[in-house]
């Protein structure tokens, strides 16, 4: 009898534990979720961010959905209004971000110490190939120009760190001067935005241009080739 006992007794911890075990398994992804977000707030943070900037710049801020971006990350809904109390919150931190990282990327540069038409060659290329490898920022800008500018005009924090990019080439124009390399009447806003202008078209219309002239602005011989081509027109932009 005592025999019995223990037998059934054992039977029913280990159907406990198999209970116990498919509850864990079963547990619903919101937990699983919360789990993330306790263990790690700022790694959930960033995969909002990173989530929502694709969303972001695929539908813009209007088609953007807030149950998307939190379906497809670690997190829920409630806890992206909690992080940036809003859909408008939420985008003007992609914004913030997006500026953050290219700006981040172009002050590790020594480009002080190089003659300036090679610092400003490669200041050129730098730009090229980062608005080629990352166009959810081009279409983020271009987002934010259908807005007129609203969102970006309440960063000042990004304003500020976007003027070290002019910074960079206010200096390389004045040692290009001194080195009588490049012309004296030269702008560093208005270099700025021609180098932006040459590589942002290379992304942002090359789809429709492709198209229209029945040329491949896309394979890695192409896109070499008009690197070159925008370095070029630069250089011969600024000479004297």
């Amino acid at each position: 009898m005592a025999r019995e006992s223990t037998k059934t007794k054992v039977k029913d911890e280990a159907s406990g534990l198999a209970a116990k075990s498919q509850s864990e398994k079963a547990r619903p992804e919101k937990a699983r979720k919360e789990k993330t977000r306790t263990n790690d707030p700022d790694r959930t943070k960033a995969n909002i961010l990173e989530v929502a900037t694709h969303e972001f710049s695929e539908k813009g801020l209007s088609g953007a959905r807030i149950d998307e971006i939190a379906e497809r990350t670690r997190t829920s809904k409630r806890m992206i209004y909690y992080y940036f109390e809003s859909k408008e919150g939420l985008y003007r931190a992609v914004l913030e971000d997006s500026y953050r990282r290219i700006r981040s990327i172009e002050a590790t540069f020594d480009l002080e110490h190089k003659p300036p038409l090679e610092a400003l060659a490669q200041h050129v290329r730098f730009t090229f190939d980062y608005q080629l490898k990352n166009t959810d920022f081009i279409r983020l800008v271009m987002v934010e120009n259908i807005h007129k500018g609203e969102h970006i005009a309440q960063l000042s924090k990004t304003q500020q760190e976007s003027m070290a990019a002019i910074d960079t080439l206010r200096s390389i124009v004045e040692r290009g001067i001194k080195e009588g390399v490049m012309r004296k009447d030269l702008n560093p806003i208005d270099l700025h935005m021609s180098i932006s202008a040459l590589c942002f078209f290379n992304v942002a219309n090359r789809h429709t241009f492709s198209t229209i002239f029945k040329v491949d602005m896309t394979s890695p011989a192409a896109t070499a080739a008009r690197r070159e081509s925008v370095a070029d027109m630069i250089l011969r932009f600024v000479a004297p």
